[in-house]
């Protein structure tokens, strides 16, 4: 992708930052924020391909200001408490890039996010059960870059359980489907293609969890932002419509030697 673009993938980790600030168990687990080990795994698995920018809830426009996502090639998203203090209007920034061609991977509990739900156009409820429920994540699309170098299935020993039904639409392409102990199932990595932009949800990771320390969920996370950005070096504008009389878009006729662009022979 940097080949492509001519530069490192700009990449935006943001992450709501709430329960690592104020449950100890989450904080041992993710001290630093489970942004900065996102982060970590994307300069792990996309070296030199790939420059990173942590962004907040707790930051002036929770950090996603129009220049951050002028800036910002594939935005990740984590949150899980705070889905409703995120205000409407960085939601509709972030939208109206997405449709414009910014990539955006939503990370578990994100699903209920605003902006998953906005872009999604359904209420994005699931079944869950916390728990020390194994999950098996196996690969139902072999061929697709985002399961590249990634077995199947991944074996994640605690997490907790993400059941359907998952009320979304039906994925542009599904890539990833989960088991648990339980025997529910989970369609667990889905693609979307909205507007110029690719969505990519993937569920395994939890606060409570060491989830994103597991090396095959952090391939997984640097595929997924690999496959979710644009090859364009830069974003498309906003769609206005264009008014096209009749024929507008037939070749115009070539003008005869010496004439002018009326088909006038000039005088003199």
């Amino acid at each position: 992708m940097a080949d492509l673009l001519g530069r490192p993938l700009r990449v935006t980790v943001w992450n709501e930052f709430v329960q690592e600030k104020s449950d100890p168990k989450v904080q041992a687990i993710y001290p630093a924020g489970i942004h900065a080990v996102v982060a970590d795994a994307l300069r792990e698995h996309l070296a030199g391909q790939v420059t990173t920018r942590l962004a907040t809830l707790d930051q002036d426009e929770h950090g996603l200001t129009r220049e951050v996502l002028d800036t910002t090639d594939v935005l990740v998203w984590w949150g899980h408490l705070a889905h409703d203090r995120v205000s409407d209007d960085v939601v509709d920034r972030v939208a109206s890039r997405v449709l414009r061609g910014m990539g955006l991977v939503v990370l578990h509990s994100g699903h209920f996010s605003k902006i998953f739900r906005r872009l999604m156009g359904t209420s994005c409820r699931l079944r869950w059960r916390e728990g020390n429920d194994r999950e098996l994540v196996w690969t139902v699309k072999p061929s697709h870059p985002i399961s590249l170098g990634v077995p199947s299935p991944i074996i994640i020993p605690q997490q907790e359980m993400y059941g359907e039904f998952f009320d979304i639409p039906t994925p542009d392409e599904l890539i990833f489907v989960s088991t648990f102990s339980g025997g529910e199932v989970f369609r667990s990595g889905c693609c979307f293609y909205r507007g110029h932009g690719r969505v990519f949800y993937f569920s395994p990771g939890d606060q409570d969890y060491p989830v994103y320390h597991h090396p095959d969920i952090r391939r997984v996370l640097a595929n997924g932002v690999a496959w979710a950005a644009s090859d364009r070096a830069t974003l498309l504008e906003d769609y206005a419509p264009e008014y096209c009389p009749d024929h507008w878009f037939e070749p115009k006729a070539e003008a005869e030697p010496g004439e002018n662009d009326h088909g006038v022979h000039p005088v003199g």
